[in-house]
């Protein structure tokens, strides 16, 4: 990713500017922003004594005027909501990862900008190149690990930047401010925002010493509304297996510090994983070697920047703080109420993050872990490394008091698209879709032509056993119609992730970035309002997870529960029907099988009651939404079909539809018209001369690998 540079001190805080600065504010007064020329860096910056709740504002120049107004906060830059997309694509707009080195590269830049020494106090800054925010967009504030920097969240500007409004802490090199005093600070800041905007979250993004310092400001600070996202926190110091060397560190000679090479290694990562990246991306061999060869010729050069950053004194400094901080922050870890986001490495060489994880994962009270296993201490400067898709994948971004599943949505760029729909391309291919549509004029057409474009639009349909039909059916409305369905979930897909769960947390993840929603009627509300093309199962976890023989099977309430919110928007309905789980599968030790055995049963009845039930007013079959994990019998693989029937117009039928009887007759229609869409496709796939996946590898071998696999004949 791009990411702003750095050129703050220099120009803007000279001895005497530095005086008026201190000047105002010991007077508690406010200046407004002002201009100053400057290298082609650009920040914004605010300048807070620990002692003084003042605070006082200077811009860099960017491309326009953009500066902090009162209390040091950036003007709001206004792009609309966050589903406010164009209406010819339904991703936003991408932004390119930066690798590994380069990301090394521009926190370098950045950092020896910012330790210029200047005498003055902790302050946030504030890039002014991270593009067009949303709008209401919340407040981030990032809490830099031991280097105090505050360049660490370089690598993420850009991206972070159209979602944020993103404020760093800026430690000086020769400070020597207490954590506890760090920490009032922080809270000064959140407190003075928090009463600018009291229904705006903040976000404290701490790594290593920061996350110290966002767990102890939230263990002060339970009633205010932060959300954590914390990398490799410090709270294991005490375990690291750097605290038994900070007595040679104090009797080493300053040119003989060997710390510096041991911190540049754990930046740099892992050599082999970078030249398995670059090879990834297609890069010639020679390239490659190259690159790497590059890179040891730039160590050296980093060294001594790292040197200016942490100079003998202010490292042991930081390791004493470290130390302080862990303690502190233990003490009160229970505490801490806001909803956290925990980042854990796999290699991490500075401490021991994956056992910190596991236990701050129970301590903490509402707490999501995700893991790393190839990265180390430095998370953020690691190769591919994107905070804004972990962000999204954990529905972990809100503007408001609550999440709203529908306004709050970030869809996914092509980018974070592309990688589950290459991971999933094998399914694609083995299950061999065949998709179709119905024209206005009741022609069936092969493809999604018949599909309507505009919003906003109810698919009504048959829930095929584990959901397979899912995947395929996503990337093609993406691909050929541009349209990404909101699928309407069951609750369980957005609770936090239990150890012991039969998927991965990616598996969750996945569904998340792609825009499901919890099942509610408030969710289908808003997203039928906001005229999305909203994927709807009646049958929900009932068909999904059906018993021996009941294939194609409808397990629908007696109520018409979707048609009066379809009418109330005048959304168009289309039924559609689902075929082919049969030729890959088949159940053998169903629901009723595993309730007779006590080990099972138990299983069954814990993990209904953990998760969240839904219809629990319903009546029949429907109403048994017990978790479990039907047993299948693998077959050899046919082929999926899909048909989409002619859309319902609800559009002016109103008044007409608010009789319940007429609305409960076109409830029956549309269920009516799934089961005439399965029993047509049931009947076609038997004149389909490549249902077999063996027919289809031979008729790609001779026709090509990309061409399209004939059907039946409509």
């Amino acid at each position: 990713m791009a990411a702003a540079g750095a050129c703050l001190f220099p120009p803007v805080f000279s001895p005497a500017r530095r005086r008026r600065t201190e000047a105002s504010a010991a007077a508690g007064s406010n200046q407004n922003p002002r201009l100053s020329s400057s290298s082609a860096r650009r920040f914004a910056v605010s300048t807070e004594h620990v002692s003084s709740a003042a605070a006082t504002a200077t811009t860099f120049p960017s491309s326009r005027p953009v500066g902090f107004g009162e209390n040091g906060r950036s003007p709001e830059k206004h792009g609309g909501t966050a589903s406010d997309q164009s209406s010819s694509s339904p991703f936003m707009e991408d932004v390119e990862l930066e690798s590994g080195r380069e990301r090394l590269r521009r926190f370098f830049d950045e950092a020896k900008d910012l330790t210029r020494p200047d005498g003055g106090p902790p302050r946030w800054f504030s890039p002014l190149e991270c593009g067009s925010r949303l709008e209401k967009s919340p407040l981030l504030l990032y809490l830099p690990g031991l280097d105090g920097t505050g360049a660490g969240l370089t690598s993420q500007y850009k991206k972070l930047g159209k979602v944020f409004d993103i404020w760093c802490l800026h430690i000086p090199v020769m400070d020597r401010t207490s954590f506890l005093d760090l920490v009032r600070m922080v809270e000064r800041t959140i407190k003075a925002e928090t009463d600018r905007s009291p229904n705006r979250p903040i976000y404290l993004v701490g790594e290593s010493l920061g996350g110290c310092l966002a767990l102890a400001v939230a263990a002060r600070n339970p009633d205010t509304d932060l959300l954590l996202i914390l990398a490799n926190p410090a709270t294991s110091f005490d375990k690291s297996q750097i605290q038994p060397l900070l007595p040679l560190l104090e009797l080493m000679p300053e040119q003989l510090q060997l710390s510096y090479p041991f911190i540049l290694s754990l930046m740099a990562g892992d050599p082999w994983r970078t030249f398995n990246a670059s090879t990834e991306k297609g890069l010639p061999p020679q390239q490659t070697v190259g690159e790497l060869s590059k890179d040891l010729l730039t160590m050296p050069s980093y060294i001594s920047v790292l040197a200016d950053i942490l100079p003998k004194e202010t490292l042991l400094w930081k390791l004493q703080m470290l130390k302080s901080a862990s303690a502190y922050t233990n003490s009160r870890i229970h505490a801490v109420k806001a909803q956290t986001l925990l980042l854990t490495s796999g290699k991490d060489q500075l401490l021991p993050s994956l056992a910190e994880g596991a236990r701050l994962e129970d301590a903490l009270q509402r707490c999501d872990l995700r893991k790393f296993d190839d990265c180390g201490h430095f998370l953020f400067l690691e190769d591919g490394f994107d905070l804004v898709t972990i962000i999204k994948c954990l529905s972990f971004y809100r503007r408001g008091k609550s999440l709203n599943y529908v306004s709050d949505y970030l869809p996914p760029t092509p980018a974070e698209y592309k990688k589950p729909c290459e991971s999933n391309r094998w399914f694609d291919e083995i299950t061999g879709p065949v998709m179709l549509s119905t024209l206005e004029d009741g022609r069936i057409v092969r493809g999604l032509d018949g599909i309507p474009s505009e919003g906003p639009v109810l698919y009504v349909g048959y829930h095929m056993l584990l959901g397979l039909e899912l995947v395929p059916m996503v990337i093609r409305f993406l691909n050929q119609r541009n349209i990404l369905l909101r699928g309407i979930a069951h609750p369980m897909l957005f609770e936090k992730y239990r150890k012991g769960q039969t998927l991965e947390p990616a598996f969750y993840d996945t569904f998340r970035l792609m825009g499901a929603a919890p099942v509610s009627g408030t969710n289908l509300f808003k997203l039928l309002s906001s005229k999305s093309h909203v994927l709807l199962y009646p049958g929900g976890m009932r068909e999904a997870l059906h018993r021996k023989g009941e294939e194609y099977k409808l397990f629908w309430p007696e109520q018409s529960e979707f048609v009066r919110m379809a009418v109330r928007f005048g959304a168009k309905i289309v039924p559609f029907g689902t075929v082919g789980e049969d030729d890959f599968g088949e159940v053998f030790f169903d629901y009723d099988d595993q309730m007779k055995i006590p080990y099972f049963r138990d299983q069954i009845r814990q993990m209904t009651e953990e998760f969240a039930k839904v219809r629990t007013n319903a009546t029949g079959e429907v109403a048994n939404q017990d978790v479990h994990l039907p047993w299948v019998r693998p077959k050899i693989p046919g082929r999926f079909y899909y048909y989409f029937g002619k859309p319902i117009e609800t559009a002016g039928r109103k008044q007409e539809l608010k009789d319940r009887e007429k609305s409960h007759e076109l409830y029956l229609e549309v269920k009516s018209e799934v089961e005439q869409c399965m029993a047509y496709l049931r009947e076609k796939r038997e004149n389909d001369p490549y249902r077999s996946i063996f027919s289809r590898l031979m008729y790609r071998a001779t026709h090509g690998s990309t061409s399209e696999i004939p059907t039946f004949e409509l």
